[in-house]
């Protein structure tokens, strides 16, 4: 049973204040998505700061992933690599060398993060399409989950797949 709904239904059954907690705090969450905004920062020439229409503006891709319970869903956002490429990060002819030691963190908005090398999330070096998600089978994602989010199709776990992302910084080991 998911942590949401065991503490739904302890809530419902009278479990205690401290045991409905959790749910007001999963159904509010998420800011409203005017107010995120996603940074891509860190060793880039050009750190972005983007709104979510802004992403809808750029160039869409739409992976599908088997979900908790087996169910296929389509996801659409932005390619990682887009985001990268457009904030100036080492990526398609640039990425050898150097930034080949380069490594990116995404970050959620309650302080989760994820690690990634810079290659994998290169479309051109991989062929991956990991992407910053802003819905699923065509509607907004839910507010536990966005209003923006990294998904991983090709994980066999989506522990990588980062829930209310804020942030997605590149870090270069050597210079």
């Amino acid at each position: 049973m998911s942590r949401r709904l065991f503490a739904a239904v302890a809530c419902a059954y009278g479990l205690g204040v401290w045991a409905c907690a959790p749910v007001a705090a999963a159904q509010t969450a998420a800011p409203a998505p005017a107010a995120v905004r996603l940074q891509v920062t860190g060793d880039v020439r050009t750190p972005l700061s983007l709104a979510p229409d802004e992403l809808k503006a750029m160039p869409r891709t739409r992976v599908e992933i088997k979900d908790e319970d087996g169910r296929t869903v389509t996801y659409e956002g932005v390619l990682v690599g887009e985001l990268l490429k457009r904030a100036g990060a080492p990526v398609g002819s640039d990425m050898r060398g150097n930034a080949m030691a380069t490594y990116v963190t995404a970050t959620a908005g309650d302080g989760y993060q994820v690690l990634f090398s810079l290659a994998e999330l290169d479309p051109a070096m991989t062929g991956s399409q990991i992407i910053v998600a802003d819905s699923i089978d065509g509607k907004p994602l839910f507010a536990y989950q966005g209003p923006l989010r990294i998904v991983v199709p090709k994980d066999t776990r989506a522990a990588r797949s980062v829930r209310m992302l804020e942030r997605i910084e590149v870090v270069r080991l050597k210079k």
